[in-house]
């Protein structure tokens, strides 16, 4: 599977690169060792791309960071290179009709190939320093119908995609959970997403999640990062941190005599993923509940909103859109999912969307900061 993946990815990676030596060797030099250096640079940086991707899985750490690093580094540059070039095509066609001279006409080539890559080059560079912080915090009000004015002003700190990874493994979570130690929520939740890799790979990373402090403690749901990282291993794993894995189950949480429900369901992933017993199943976890006290819900992804509401879920949390993590790629999302960052409603069932605290592939972020959400529930007014 790992092969054929890799193989897909490097197909598609050549395509776009056929595109990109045209642009940027092609018609910027001459035949001649400059073209062959360019050429050769090209077919490495390919190479690269699956090499990322399987890399950072399949070899040692001290082999798969440093590939991970510069192939992913890579591939966001290329993504808005790519933008860039595509919107130089209509007025480079113009020009060349009107420009006679082949000299000229490379003079102008090497001018938009050049400043393509400035621009690519410059948005990726910010993209860096916004991912690798400091991670924000957002905090967001949240008004429950059925809650218990006992229980207003009760808060969840609401974390997601942390992706723990060979690239990413360093200081981000132990900053993390330094953050939510000190926002001192009634409970914390991590919906899914925690790790690209194995047990075996990443337990020692994932170590920090035992230092969080809360009243009512840390809550973990599956997301689909799990189901190709050995989600089994990693629910088993979790509890010896002192992280309690929601499965299609639900919780009540009580506090100065008042309570809510409190459930988890599994990646909508899961069931298509040969895993044997995951799958999500919302009727089991709200199965029998009161429904004279509010629901906060605990669902890797936005599109199970739909569902949960049907189900007359007060809230849901969602994270793995990383809030599009580089625009313009959030319009892209929102053809998957029905809100990448933020709020939704749908009837009296509300719904959130953190942009999340890691990265998947480049570590890189544009136009979606990395958040740490301090959820604080109300009582009707």
């Amino acid at each position: 599977m790992i092969l054929a993946f890799a193989a897909a990815v490097l197909l598609l990676a050549a395509a776009l690169h056929v595109y990109v030596w045209w642009r940027l060797v092609r018609s910027t030099t001459e035949p001649g060792p400059w073209r062959r250096a360019g050429t050769l640079a090209l077919v490495v940086l390919t190479l690269l791309v699956p090499g990322a991707l399987v890399g950072t899985r399949a070899l040692p750490q001290r082999l798969g960071e440093p590939i991970g690093w510069i192939g992913y580094l890579w591939l966001a540059v290329l993504f808005y290179l790519l933008i860039a070039l595509v919107v130089t095509e209509l007025p480079r066609a113009i020009a060349n009709r009107r420009i006679p001279s082949p000299s000229r006409r490379r003079f102008l080539a090497r001018s938009l190939a050049a400043g393509s890559l400035v621009a690519a080059g410059g948005t990726v560079a910010y993209g860096v320093k916004e991912a690798a912080g400091p991670v924000g915090v957002t905090r967001v009000p949240v008004r429950l119908g059925k809650l218990d004015p006992a229980l207003d002003g009760f808060t969840i700190g609401l974390i997601a995609d942390v992706h723990l990874s060979a690239v990413q493994h360093g200081s981000l979570l132990p900053d993390v959970v330094r953050t939510l130690n000190g926002l001192k929520p009634g409970l914390v939740a991590v919906v899914g997403d925690l790790v690209d890799g194995s047990v075996a790979q990443l337990g020692h990373a994932a170590h920090p999640l035992a230092d969080l402090r809360t009243e009512h403690g840390v809550y973990f749901v599956t997301g689909n990062h799990e189901y190709i990282s050995g989600a089994e291993q990693w629910v088993r794993f979790l509890p010896s941190l002192g992280v309690r894995v929601l499965r299609n189950e639900r919780i009540r949480i009580e506090q100065n005599g008042a309570a809510f429900d409190l459930a988890g369901i599994d990646d909508r992933t899961a069931a298509s993923s040969g895993v044997p017993g995951h799958g999500a199943n919302l009727g089991r976890a709200l199965a029998g509940r009161d429904t004279s006290v509010p629901v906060v819900l605990l669902a890797h992804q936005p599109v199970m909103f739909a569902d949960s509401a049907k189900h007359g879920v007060d809230l849901q949390l969602s994270g793995h859109t990383h809030g599009g993590q580089l625009v313009p790629f959030n319009w892209l999302v929102r053809l998957d999912q029905p809100v990448v960052a933020g709020r939704g409603r749908i009837g009296t069932s509300q719904l959130y969307v953190t942009r999340g605290v890691g990265t998947w592939g480049p570590p890189v972020r544009v136009g979606a900061p990395p958040e740490i959400t301090l959820i604080e529930l109300r009582a009707p007014r």
